[in-house]
């Protein structure tokens, strides 16, 4: 049966651990700020042996990757938990789905990485803690339920990288971080969650993940260890901004830029020059919104320069895109990295 344990007929769902707040071991009930001054992080192990009381009916496969606080993760490690995502299902066909407890901090961006990087049947839910587990009020182990519930549901199969926060389901594309320290943390900006789960551990999706680039438009990457991806950096846009930090991206050996301009998607007047001296060295330019709403469509001033539109993706989400884009080869002419950085 596929999905399910050949012994008992229940779902059967991979946890892999990847560390952050949802392994931190807080110094006190309370200690909702500075928790990783403690030190003591737990392996997902010994979280999942906790999980005695949760009433769902599906056999957990912990596995552990290695313990890092999100703000931390490298690509190199997106590479590898993408990898082994995909040796994991290649060694075990039959499972329903996988959950990675992450850190809160660069989740969606990891989980968008996983989307682009990943092609596989089963959903892949990315879940993790804004409390520690043995603080009060703690979001762990309500989180990594509902992660658990949204990775059996049926309705999830086929959906790609998934977050699962407060009860919410959200597509990666659409995710973002929009809090620090409440509960209610993440949101979808403007699209909203695709569902929930609700009490009882039952999932409503009322929408599905309809579009996204496809695998073919992108084709899958060597995730050897031995494997790097090109250098590309977000500069942010500001009143009186000028072209120094634009100049040193440069120096450091970019091969794409971010500009998250001032809405409606402008550089700053004094960051023109130095955009355009990128674009001549042949690095690949992308304007991005400061917004959290923006959209940057494809406009004349941004053809005369040689840069590239943004869309409606969110800044940290385009550079994965980009870095991506430009991992290919031969590399896409500007033509078609514009048609990737537009679709849906």
């Amino acid at each position: 049966m596929s999905g399910l344990s050949r012994a008992s007929g229940k779902p059967r769902v991979a946890v892999i651990g990847t560390g952050g707040t949802f392994a931190m071991h807080a110094r006190h009930a309370f200690d909702w700020v500075e928790y990783s001054e403690s030190g003591v992080v737990h392996p997902i192990d010994d979280l999942v042996e906790q999980l005695d009381q949760v009433d769902l009916d599906i056999e957990i496969l912990p596995q552990s990757f290695r313990m890092i606080g999100s703000t931390g993760i490298l690509p190199q490690d997106w590479m590898e938990l993408a990898q082994l995502i995909r040796r994991t299902v290649q060694d075990d066909p039959g499972l329903t789905g996988i959950v990675v407890t992450h850190g809160t901090a660069t989740m969606e961006e990891t989980a968008w990485f996983l989307q682009l990087a990943t092609d596989i049947r089963q959903p892949v839910v990315l879940t993790g803690a804004q409390r520690p587990l043995n603080t009060s009020g703690s979001d762990a182990m309500a989180n990594l339920r509902a992660a658990l519930a949204v990775a059996a549901a049926p309705q999830a199969q086929g959906q790609g990288v998934l977050v699962v926060m407060d009860g919410m389901v959200f597509a990666a594309r659409d995710v973002s971080k929009a809090a620090s320290f409440e509960l209610h943390a993440f949101e979808a900006t403007p699209y909203g969650p695709l569902g929930r789960v609700d009490a009882d551990g039952s999932v409503v999706l009322r929408r599905r993940v309809t579009s996204s680039i496809s695998h073919s438009m992108l084709p899958a990457l060597d995730m050897s260890s031995s494997r790097t991806l090109p250098r590309v950096d977000m500069v942010v846009s500001y009143a009186g901004a000028d072209g120094a930090a634009i100049d040193g991206v440069l120096a450091a050996g970019a091969r794409g830029i971010i500009s998250i301009g001032l809405a409606p998607g402008r550089p700053a007047n004094g960051e023109r020059a130095a955009l355009q001296r990128a674009v001549a060295q042949g690095v690949v330019v992308v304007q991005a919104a400061r917004a959290a709403r923006g959209v940057v469509p494809p406009q004349a001033f941004l053809q005369r320069d040689g840069v590239l539109a943004g869309g409606d993706l969110a800044a940290p989400k385009l550079r994965i895109l980009l870095m991506l884009i430009l991992a290919q080869s031969p590399l896409p002419d500007a033509a078609a990295i514009q048609a990737l950085l537009l679709a849906h």
